[in-house]
């Protein structure tokens, strides 16, 4: 059973700075979607919800969802997609997600509070989150930021590494670093990772 009351007004604009498009959806929502389970009031998780609805979006469109973003900027909440696809991204591709993503959180109406909608690609310092993503950009030169330091195979403690990605295996992931040590990372122990522009 879905309650719903909504009242949305949208203003968007599309940006093109260089490699990274970026497509904005302004929208105000007063209301929340619930869900009626076992006669308990439950509401939707954010996130969850709007990464189910973004990837069902864009997979037939032969684009994959590299992250996607959650967070308060200034007064209101900013959720923000991060899209690729064979080729790149362009203008029109985070139009056509940004309209119909819009549209869907219009009508299902689980936001609870105002938000600004960005759909845009993720440049080229491109961000690592999942197993497939490490694996792909093997041989790559990326940058990861760690919770607690790692101790490299010469003794150095950082919780910054920067350097080729050489593998990853068993959740753990290996880089050879720019100044000639390696050093082996346990995902779960990785904060943020990316990757990052070779001149």
């Amino acid at each position: 059973m879905f309650l719903k009351k909504s009242s949305c007004i949208r203003k968007s604009s599309m940006l093109n700075i260089g490699s990274h498009l970026n497509v904005h959806s302004k929208v105000s929502s007063r209301s929340s979607l619930f869900l009626l389970e076992n006669g308990i009031m439950a509401k939707v998780d954010a996130v969850t919800r709007i990464t189910e609805i973004a990837e069902a979006i864009v997979a037939p469109l032969g684009m994959g969802l590299v992250d996607l973003e959650y967070k308060r900027e200034g007064r209101d909440m900013v959720v923000r997609l991060f899209l690729e696809k064979e080729g790149g991204i362009t203008l029109d591709d985070c139009s056509s997600v940004s309209r119909e993503l819009s549209d869907i959180l219009d009508v299902e109406d689980f936001m609870p509070e105002h938000y600004t909608l960005e759909v845009s690609s993720p440049g080229i310092c491109r961000p690592l989150k999942k197993i497939a993503d490490y694996e792909r950009f093997v041989g790559s030169l990326v940058k990861v930021k760690t919770f607690e330091q790692i101790t490299d195979d010469g003794g150095n403690k950082r919780k910054t590494l920067l350097g080729t990605l050489t593998g990853v295996k068993d959740g753990v992931i290996s880089i050879h670093l720019q100044e000639g040590q390696n050093a082996e990372i346990p995902l779960d122990k990785v904060a943020k990772a990316n990757l990052e522009f070779e001149f």
